[in-house]
């Protein structure tokens, strides 16, 4: 074979597929991970179940990662926990929730995604030794006012744990969003692809 033609047959062919990269059970790196998947119960702001029972927490390996060392500076302080409500969602997921709610700022579009899509976002909260959640301004998901960052009515001892969660999150590089005081994001994950990975094993 000519080798311009060998050439022009190299360019013109098809790049192998890249793997994706890996997300983990954050539970192998954070054995006393409280897990409470809000989105596996109808105890959430959509009102349906779109998890399957038996959900995991999957994270990309390095926002695991951060998330562990998180997790390692606040039980040695004082044996505080993280409880985390939301993990990687799948895009088949994302679907859902915008059909239920389209509403840009609370629900991203699923045609781009959200950081949540890519294994690089966690939702959370504080939680005691015991696992029980520590009181923080709203629940999971309220769309009011309360649940901003920025929000001065809450109790002292709210306003105590949503710093001292932020803090800690932020001490290992994850970003909050204004307007909810639950939701991190590992920046580098921005532009990780969008997955599509089961849930459940």
């Amino acid at each position: 074979m000519n080798r311009y033609l060998a050439l022009a047959l190299l360019l013109l062919a098809p790049a192998a597929a890249a793997e994706p990269p890996e997300l983990v059970d954050v539970r192998t790196l954070i054995p006393d991970l409280v897990v409470d998947l809000r989105y596996a119960t109808e105890n959430n702001l959509f009102r349906e179940a779109v998890y399957p029972q038996g959900a995991r927490c999957l994270l990309l390996r390095p926002t695991a990662e951060r998330l562990a060392r998180v997790a390692e500076r606040l039980r040695e302080e004082d044996g505080t926990r993280l409880r985390v409500f939301d993990c990687y969602r799948p895009h088949s997921v994302q679907f859902r929730l915008w059909e239920i709610m389209p509403v840009r700022g609370y629900v991203a579009p699923p045609k781009g995604g959200s950081v949540h899509n890519r294994g690089g976002a966690v939702d959370l909260t504080l939680a005691r030794p015991d696992g029980t959640a520590l009181p923080m301004p709203t629940d999971h998901d309220e769309l009011t006012e309360r649940a901003w960052h920025a929000y001065e009515g809450a109790s002292e001892e709210e306003k105590r744990n949503r710093a001292r969660l932020r803090a800690a999150m932020e001490a290992e590089g994850f970003r909050p969003i204004r307007k909810e005081w639950w939701h991190y994001e590992d920046p580098e994950a921005r532009k990780a692809p969008i997955q599509n990975v089961p849930l459940v094993e």
